[in-house]
């Protein structure tokens, strides 16, 4: 991206400076922008809120790609499987993967919540209740994700139902044949387009994260945890198990692969997940990094790594759990096994239902609460009293649903011989 530096008219100092930016790594410079924006919110307080845009701008132009990049990206590898039985495959192994990662996570949350206990000794006394969304009937959900208007699909951002059009379009490319070859060479060179231009974009991470992080620090800052404390040391302690542990036992038991490349490798992917807290801002980021730093084929990760925005919640999954057995505590509800393994499956189907956006967990734990017997207006106290300090602790639990996606893309990759271990060992140049 060197040549991207402007130098003509600029004095050689800067010159020089704008060298040296460019020459290094960009995940150095995105943690750099992270580094500092924490100091800057420290030093301007709650001034941070005038830097809010700037990040606004970089989530906005990571976001304009996401949908474009979902249809062109999934039709084109789908399209370019050579068996159509393949996409059965790969699909299976896909959301089987998925859905074991978020029960692992699931029980990670109500172990962490059980041994520590965040939720005794805590009092709702002065809370104001949150309105809490109520849930959406299954059949609703399902119908939902088949488009009326897929044009109107891709206007609103609905990326289910966006997937669910892309794959029909891929489906019926690679059984057309010859007939579909023109539409198919033109996905393919609009989703290398677009990947350029997240690769554009990504030159001002460092900046938007910095705004971000700024804004985050300023307005809540540290002290924002001391009231829920013990609440964000097991969200912590939840996030780097799930993240390390278990998405690292997957690479090395089933993928069969070293773990440290892949963490060398998505600090990009990482530090963008945590600065937005959002997995679909993530996802143009993801995609680069899966193809580029870890050898995953275009096919795989076209296909895995979107159908991952809404089916991988492995940080939904765990933090809704925590929150339950936080609740739990709360309001003296004693959990039983038959309890713990509710819990643990209601939050695993709730969690794939998630909306990839900020602080959208909260409003789901109606749901999950409800099989331990706690109603509306106790879960409407729970998120009155979360909800102020959230955003701390969902840019924590968005890592391990990015670091999912990105172990779930390897592991597939690799069971259908579609991984460049050369290029997932290597170190990616930058």
């Amino acid at each position: 991206m060197a040549s991207l530096a402007p130098s003509v008219g600029l004095s050689r100092p800067v010159r020089t400076l704008v060298r040296l930016w460019f020459a290094a790594p960009l995940w150095r410079r995105i943690l750099l922008g992270l580094v500092l924006g924490a100091f800057a919110g420290v030093v301007l307080g709650a001034q941070a809120q005038d830097l809010k845009w700037i990040g606004d701008l970089f989530v906005r132009l990571i976001r304009m790609l996401v949908t474009p990049l979902v249809f062109v990206t999934v039709a084109a590898g789908v399209a370019s499987m050579s068996d159509p039985a393949r996409l059965g495959s790969v699909g299976l192994k896909t959301v089987l993967l998925y859905f074991g990662l978020m029960l692992l996570g699931a029980a990670i949350g109500l172990g962490i919540g059980g041994l520590i206990q965040p939720g005794v000794g805590i009092s709702l006394s002065g809370v104001v209740p949150a309105s809490v969304a109520g849930g959406q009937d299954i059949g609703a959900a399902l119908m939902d994700i088949v488009p009326v208007n897929p044009i109107a699909a891709m206007a609103e951002g609905d990326i289910l139902a966006v997937i669910f059009f892309a794959l029909l379009v891929g489906g019926a490319l690679l059984t057309t044949g010859e007939e579909g070859r023109p539409l198919r060479g033109v996905l393919e060179s609009a989703a290398a387009v677009l990947l350029r231009v997240v690769q554009f974009v990504m030159e001002l991470a460092p900046f938007g994260v910095f705004a971000l992080i700024a804004w985050v620090m300023g307005t809540s800052g540290p002290s924002a945890f001391v009231s829920v404390f013990r609440l964000a040391c097991c969200v912590l302690l939840g996030a780097a198990i799930q993240t390390l542990v278990v998405h690292g036992a997957v690479l090395r038991l089933i993928a069969r692969v070293p773990v440290l490349p892949f963490y060398r490798d998505i600090a990009d992917a990482i530090v963008v997940a945590f600065s937005t807290s959002s997995s679909a801002a993530t996802l143009p980021v993801a995609m680069r990094v899966a193809q580029r730093n870890l050898g995953v084929s275009p096919a795989i990760a076209s296909t895995v790594l979107p159908l991952g925005v809404t089916l991988s919640m492995d940080g939904t999954a765990l933090y809704v759990a925590l929150l339950a057995t936080f609740s739990a505590q709360v309001f003296g509800v004693a959990l039983g096994p038959a309890d713990y393994l509710a819990i643990m499956a209601v939050t695993a189907l709730v969690a794939l239902g998630t909306a990839p956006v900020p602080s959208a967990s909260l409003f789901l734990l109606a749901a999950v609460l409800s099989v331990i017997g706690l109603g509306p207006e106790q879960t409407a106290l729970i998120v009155g009293f979360i909800l102020p300090f959230d955003r701390p602790l969902d840019m924590i639990r968005t890592v391990p649903n990015c670091t999912s996606d990105l172990s779930v893309a390897v592991t597939v990759a690799r069971m259908e011989g579609e991984l460049n271990l050369t290029t997932y060992k290597e170190r990616p140049f930058e």
